[in-house]
């Protein structure tokens, strides 16, 4: 397809081809984002890299942080997990360079890339082409995914396998088809973007519809989370930011703040 895949300066989503800027960015015009006051603005890949890079930063054995620097978008970073049956790129971040292509070819390509929710869905049609793997989103999402491709596969239900100890499980919440991934390995861990989102106290975890407008979700709906969350095992939680990260104790802090949450919502706080 001719023309440009123009990148939304605000949250960072690339969209297909085409020979304008689109009109509007349909992820930052929905509630859960904003559209600045400054209005839409709108970059290219070749812009991008010409004052930003991509960088990598270990945060667990197997476990590679992959972000943007300086900061783009809403600043989120990736998680590069490294499995003996392939790595899995999780959620994704809108620059994709040569260097970096080149980088993650060395440390063995990319077997599947897994995004939790559209606010993280970036470039990652780019990045699927570029490592030839598919994009695992969930069928709740499809309507946001703007830019589409054979490689962006659609999955439904509660649960897909994507590799043996690797499972993507729908949470919903802040999206329909927001998504978490539990990795089996040692004690276990969750990476969950903000589907259940880390704290800046790095002890507890938060629910919301949007984040940035403070529209919290309802009661019942975070008691079916943490009912999921409790299901599963768990020792380390890695949110969507580089010091959004519980190493240990997560189970607990995933069943304290789905309590504190209800009880928030429901009883009060004290003054």
């Amino acid at each position: 397809m001719t023309g440009t895949a123009f990148i939304c300066v605000t949250c960072g989503t690339q969209y297909a081809p085409s020979a304008a800027p689109p009109a509007r960015c349909e992820v930052c015009e929905d509630p859960r984002q904003w559209v600045p006051q400054s209005g839409q603005a709108w970059t290219t890949m070749e812009a991008l890299s010409r004052r930003h890079a991509v960088g990598f930063r270990e945060v667990a054995p197997d476990l590679l942080g992959v972000g943007v620097f300086p900061d783009f978008g809403i600043a989120q970073r990736a998680l590069m997990l490294r499995t003996p049956a392939g790595n899995v790129l999780w959620d994704c971040v809108a620059l994709l360079d040569p260097a970096t292509v080149r980088i993650v070819k060395a440390l063995g390509g990319l077997a599947a890339i897994a995004v939790s929710h559209p606010h993280f869905h970036t470039a990652m049609t780019a990045w699927a082409r570029a490592f030839d793997c598919p994009v695992l989103i969930h069928e709740a999402s499809r309507d946001w995914v703007k830019d589409p491709d054979p490689l962006v596969t659609f999955w439904s239900g509660e649960t897909h396998g994507i590799m043996p100890g690797v499972t993507l499980h729908r949470l919903g919440g802040h999206f329909a088809g927001g998504t978490i991934l539990h990795w089996s390995a040692g004690k276990g861990a969750i990476l969950t973007g903000d589907i259940a989102s880390v704290a800046a106290d790095r002890k507890h975890l938060s629910f919301m519809w949007s984040f940035p407008n403070w529209v919290p979700l309802p009661v019942a709906e975070v008691a079916r989370i943490g009912a999921r969350l409790d299901a599963l095992e768990f020792d380390a939680i890695y949110g969507g930011w580089w010091d959004r990260v519980l190493p240990s104790g997560g189970k607990q802090a995933a069943r304290d703040s789905v309590a504190r949450y209800i009880r928030a919502v429901t009883e009060g706080l004290p003054a």
